[in-house]
């Protein structure tokens, strides 16, 4: 079993996704872009995951989660001065996104109830090899190393890695770093392992060589 439906990406980092250099076509604020993505018609399991998230991400620092979401999305570290955002700092954001997500979920009651997650989906025995590879994507700024390090541990390794993810197709993308096959292998081998589905470790495929 595959964790989403369509075999792509879920959660925040799904979310995170949708925040490229145009998001604000989508709404002037940055919750209110969020609404837009948290269409009516959107699996519940599917919001619920990005409720999870959020959760799991406010047990970091609010410098911390800043860091690990302008790495993985196009927003740039200027998202949490407020201005046009309305976001103001990391915790208030994953808060706001949790609220975002209980308000869906209330006005959906009717939509089925969402399974629990299996505890293995936490990937906790992938704790050393999920820091391996992020040791391994050595073209992330350290800071960003740092904070992923610190998901792994106050969070769960498949948050983690999928953050990673995240960040190495933004930065890697941008910085045009190269991933040997081998290493793309790996990352595929831990995607595999955490039960993601086929398009989701894909997100990086463009950067081997």
């Amino acid at each position: 079993m595959v964790r989403s439906i369509d075999e792509s990406d879920f959660g925040v980092t799904w979310l995170m996704s949708m925040f490229h250099a145009d998001w604000t076509h989508h709404g002037p604020t940055a919750a209110e872009a969020v609404g837009y993505h948290l269409w009516d018609d959107l699996d519940p399991a599917n919001v619920d995951a990005v409720r999870r998230d959020a959760a799991l991400l406010l047990r970091l620092p609010s410098a911390t989660i800043e860091v690990l979401w302008s790495a993985g999305t196009e927003t740039g570290p200027s998202f949490f001065s407020g201005g046009r955002t309305d976001v103001t700092s990391g915790t208030r954001w994953m808060e706001t996104l949790t609220g975002l997500c209980d308000t869906w979920l209330s006005r959906h009651a009717g939509a089925g109830v969402v399974a629990a997650v299996p505890a293995e989906w936490d990937g906790v025995e992938l704790a050393d090899t999920v820091l391996t590879e992020i040791s391994a994507a050595d073209f992330l700024p350290d800071e960003v190393g740092r904070a992923l390090t610190e998901c792994v541990r106050r969070c769960t390794p498949d948050l983690a890695f999928r953050l990673l993810l995240r960040a190495m197709q933004q930065i890697g993308t941008a910085s045009g770093a190269a991933l040997s096959p081998e290493h793309y292998a790996r990352l595929a081998a831990v995607g595999s392992a955490l039960r993601y589905g086929e398009f989701v470790v894909a997100e990086v495929q463009h950067l081997v060589a």
